[in-house]
C-alpha cells in the first residue's frame, strides 16, 4: 500500500474534525484525543450529512442505501408538492442528485478509476 501526504487532503480532514462542535480547543493526552475520535468518527459515518454525497451519510453510500433513502425522501417530496404546489413557486421539489463516484484518496492510476 502506498502512503499518501497530501497537504490539502489534511487540510479538509482537520477541518472538518474542527467543525465538529464538541472538538476541543486542545487535548489534554493523547489518550483524550483517541476518545474523541472514538466518538467523532461513528458520528461522521452514520449521522453526518455530507453535501457532497447528496446529503446523505458516508455510511449509506458505502452500505449501499443511498439510492433507496434517496427514492424515500423524492416521494416525501412529491407528497409535498401534490398538498402544496403553491409553496413550490419555481419547481417541483427533488432530492439531491447521488454522486457518481466519491473519494477520500481518489487513485492515480487511470486504470482504477473504474474499480
Amino acid at each position: 500500500m502506498k502512503r499518501h501526504h497530501s497537504t490539502s487532503r489534511v487540510r479538509v480532514h482537520n477541518k472538518t474534525l474542527k467543525y465538529w462542535p464538541a472538538f476541543p480547543a486542545r487535548f489534554p493526552s493523547i489518550e483524550a484525543a483517541r476518545a474523541h475520535c472514538q466518538e467523532f468518527f461513528p458520528w461522521y459515518n452514520n449521522e453526518h450529512y455530507h453535501g457532497g454525497l447528496g446529503l446523505h451519510t458516508a455510511a449509506d453510500g458505502c452500505y449501499g442505501r443511498a439510492a433507496v433513502v434517496r427514492a424515500g425522501r423524492a416521494q416525501t417530496l412529491t407528497a409535498a408538492y401534490h398538498a402544496h404546489p403553491e409553496r413550490f413557486v419555481r419547481k417541483p421539489p427533488a432530492p439531491p442528485k447521488l454522486p457518481g463516484t466519491s473519494w477520500i484518496n481518489p487513485p492515480q492510476d487511470k486504470d482504477t478509476d473504474t474499480q
